[in-house]
């Protein structure tokens, strides 16, 4: 398989690789992604689980339930602190890729807003994007 994107960390210690175009990015507003962003919103991108491998490095996970009800299971660096991705919560053939920590972003446009009722005044939001009040 072709290597499409590759990405990592803040550190480094991180790396990945994804053998899948990404081009459309959804943005979660709601608070559990706000709070471990430390932003508005949480921008994603849903990439198949079997197109998705570490190269460098391995996360640490912290686990909790999500406002959908999911168990949720965030992979991050454990020097740094990055959020790389988490398993799709109701999907395990997906996995919940945080764009932020891609290399390139060419060709990637947002194409979803999720979550909208938890989105803080402050947090800038495209009005021209489909959006849905939850997940």
């Amino acid at each position: 398989m072709a290597e499409f994107l590759t990405g990592g960390c803040l550190c480094g210690a991180i790396r990945y690789a994804v053998d899948a175009p990404v081009e459309r990015l959804a943005a979660y507003y709601c608070t559990d992604c706000q709070r471990a962003t430390s932003a508005g919103a949480s921008i994603n991108a849903l990439v198949p689980a079997a197109a998705f491998r570490l190269t460098k490095g391995e996360t640490r996970v912290f686990s909790k339930t999500a406002d959908s009800g999911h168990a949720l299971h965030r992979h991050f660096c454990g020097d740094c602190g990055s959020w790389i991705y988490n398993p799709m919560g109701g999907d395990p053939g997906h996995l919940v890729l945080k764009a932020g920590t891609l290399d390139c972003h060419d060709g990637m446009t947002i194409v979803l807003n999720l979550w909208t009722r938890s989105r803080p005044p402050w947090a800038p939001i495209d009005a021209t994007v489909t959006s849905r009040e939850t997940g």
